[in-house]
């Protein structure tokens, strides 16, 4: 467990490359290295408790219990349950020997298979299928323990180098089913522990599919369509066409469910007649639910009546797709982990996750943490240039008060440093839809001044003390809307003071709007907003984006 944490690790981006739910956890690779992480902290709480003796059973037990309270998205909770179906058949036994594991290695696909209510081939699911099945094989065949693993991982991976030719949006983007390709890596790493054999290099094997041609490899999805279950972050959606659509249906809803194991099979007939892309995994009293649904409330009350649900996770699925705009619009994939330096690296100051999941997204490759009231400082601005491959870099403050900051950075590095002058976050999104890795910094710079002045920036935050504004008089705790000029809109509540702030600076011309939510928004707050602009200016689109930045629910691009 501990080994094939550590491979989920070093593999994390190039899983999640494989498909593009730009979150922190709903991507493939990011789940699964979470859920791991879950089962070697119970395994190491045990290893603890008993001073390095547990056996066999004591181990299994942790690793299914871990598993399955850590679960993170649909790969972690299919892995759960592939985990758990191994723990069920091997914490029988003293040892592992060639016979056990493969017999394990089936319950353990039989298991997973039986967890989702709609399964779909050309996922983790198939992969894990192959792999029992390479075992029983080579078990027949008289194989040893080592042999057992060998046929198994040979068998995973052709059936994950199979996956495309079952799925065809797969194939369509040139890409194999990330959760598969996340399941191999345990086979490695048994290879690892059994045999001595290093753990794959993020560069050593690279799971792809052939790409048709002008397929984006790496920004390929794994869509189940509806009600379906793919390997990857993106069951219950359709894609085409390179465009990316959540489907009908809103939000996907995650929690722990204590309960009676006799009751779970009317849970899942009431879930069945509320959403899609249902998983159950669990047992002896404790599951890990999984459901796409519109209705959070029912897919809760479901619980309630059955036992009692706790760590409720809910994630508003269209909100992620819109994020995921900003890739497609970009036009370019972001820099890997391992990928090649280009020749002009960026740097961007951010605050809000969200945020910067958009500013990777368009290419950045260095965050430095930071914004109003917390500006880095020129040493952690210099460390990030200096962190980089490449000999020219472009620093994007996204502060005013940052700007001067980060114009000390060339002087203190051989690289050659430009900073671009932007003074908020939607001028650094602008600024880097010009942005060209194979340019240099001084034309890159040059490119990217010029896209970020054409942006028109708004913010809405609340005033921390009563004073005089350009807009007249602003009590403490009143909303202010912000542009260039200063405060121009007062209002008792932030959609107030955003719709106040567009209407005073939309113009003939204006074609759209960018809404970043921030810490304080809420839905009816940017539906009101949306609205607004749909009455009162219908030439006008609008794109709202999750940025979970500090002390702004709204920052504002008019372009």
């Amino acid at each position: 467990m501990a080994a094939f944490r550590d491979a989920l690790r070093t593999h994390q981006h190039r899983l999640n490359r494989l498909n593009v739910y730009p979150v922190p956890d709903g991507d493939t690779g990011t789940n699964m290295a979470l859920t791991l992480e879950a089962v070697v902290k119970e395994l190491n709480a045990l290893d603890t408790k008993l001073d390095g003796a547990a056996g066999m059973a004591a181990v299994c037990r942790a690793m299914a219990h871990g598993s399955l309270m850590g679960a993170r998205g649909n790969s972690g909770v299919i892995l759960s349950q592939l985990l758990r179906g191994l723990a069920e058949r091997l914490g029988a036994k003293d040892e592992a020997g060639a016979e056990a594991l493969a017999d394990a290695l089936e319950t353990a696909s039989d298991l997973a298979y039986k967890a989702v209510v709609r399964p779909v081939e050309g996922t983790i699911l198939t992969v894990a299928r192959a792999a029992g099945q390479g075992a029983a094989a080579a078990v027949e065949a008289g194989a040893d323990l080592l042999g057992v693993v060998e046929r198994a991982r040979a068998a995973a991976a052709e059936a994950l180098a199979r996956t495309p030719t079952m799925l065809e949006p797969l194939a369509r983007a040139g890409v194999v089913d990330a959760g598969g390709a996340g399941y191999v890596l345990f086979f490695d790493s048994l290879l690892s522990v059994i045999d001595g054999r290093p753990l794959p290099h993020v560069e050593d094997e690279e799971p792809r599919a052939s790409a048709r041609p002008g397929a984006r490899g790496t920004m390929g999805r794994v869509p189940g369509g509806a009600g379906e279950l793919s390997g990857g972050e993106s069951i219950g959606e359709r894609a085409g066409g390179g465009e990316y659509d959540a489907g009908d249906l809103r939000y996907e809803v995650m929690y722990l469910l204590d309960a009676p194991d006799d009751a779970i099979g009317a849970f899942k007939d009431v879930w069945a007649d509320i959403g899609d892309s249902i998983v159950v995994v669990g047992g002896d009293g404790e599951w890990n639910c999984h459901i796409h649904t519109d209705d959070i409330g029912a897919a809760i009350e479901a619980a309630i009546d059955i036992g009692r649900p706790h760590q409720i996770r809910v994630t508003d699925l269209a909100e992620q797709v819109q994020e995921e705009r900003w890739v497609r619009d970009a036009d370019r994939e972001p820099n890997g982990q391992n990928a090649p330096a280009p020749r002009t690296a960026v740097v961007a100051v951010v605050a809000g996750e969200g945020v910067g999941r958009i500013f990777h997204s368009l290419g950045v490759q260095r965050l430095v943490r930071g914004g109003q009231t917390m500006n880095p400082s020129t040493a952690q601005l210099l460390e990030a240039v200096e962190s980089l491959g490449s000999r020219d870099v472009v620093l994007l403050p996204n502060n005013d008060n940052i700007v001067p900051v980060a114009a000390q950075v060339d002087a203190l590095t051989e690289k050659t440093v430009r900073v671009v002058p932007t003074g908020s976050i939607v001028e650094g999104f602008a600024a880097l839809l010009d942005y060209d890795p194979a340019a240099g910094a001084d034309d890159n710079a040059q490119a990217m001044s010029a896209s970020a002045r054409k942006v028109v920036p708004g913010a809405v935050t609340r005033a921390v003390r009563s004073a005089e504004t350009e807009a007249g008089p602003v009590l403490e705790g009143q909303w202010m809307g912000l542009s260039r000029a200063g405060v121009i809109a007062i209002a008792d509540t932030p959609d107030a003071a955003a719709l106040r702030l567009l209407d005073a600076v939309l113009a003939p011309g204006h074609e759209l709007v960018t809404v970043i939510e921030g810490e304080g928004s809420t839905a009816a707050a940017t539906r009101r907003i949306t609205e607004w602009l749909h009455e009162e200016h219908p030439g006008v689109a609008a794109e709202v984006h999750h940025g979970g930045q500090p002390l702004y629910p709204y920052l504002l691009g008019i372009e």
